[in-house]
């Protein structure tokens, strides 16, 4: 199994409607997508799969879990901020290195 990993992106949940649809298109050009189960966004597998990725919409920002290898892991994590970055047009990066 896979090492797990948590992530919070400066996308926040009070964002404008066009933003969200933005980024629920952005979802779908991932690779690994594999749709809406109960609301929640995977790629890869869903939730007790070994390897899998999802994304939720918290206070502290846009959250993603995944499960897999961490180089495929941080691929994935640094494409999905790349190309949010020029779908939303500042710059997207984890809140706890301090984007806002």
């Amino acid at each position: 199994m896979g090492k797990t990993y948590n992530c919070n992106l400066n996308i926040w949940y009070y964002m404008s409607d066009e933003v969200w649809k933005k980024i629920a298109n952005l979802y779908e050009r991932m690779p690994g997508w594999n749709g809406y189960h109960e609301g929640i966004p995977y790629w890869y597998g869903l939730e007790n799969d070994l390897e899998t990725i999802s994304a939720s919409v918290e206070p502290s920002g846009l959250q993603f879990f995944a499960r897999m290898d961490d180089i495929k892991w941080h691929d994935w994590i640094e494409n999905f901020k790349m190309m949010a970055t020029e779908e939303l047009g500042y710059e997207v990066g984890e809140s706890e290195d301090d984007f806002i």
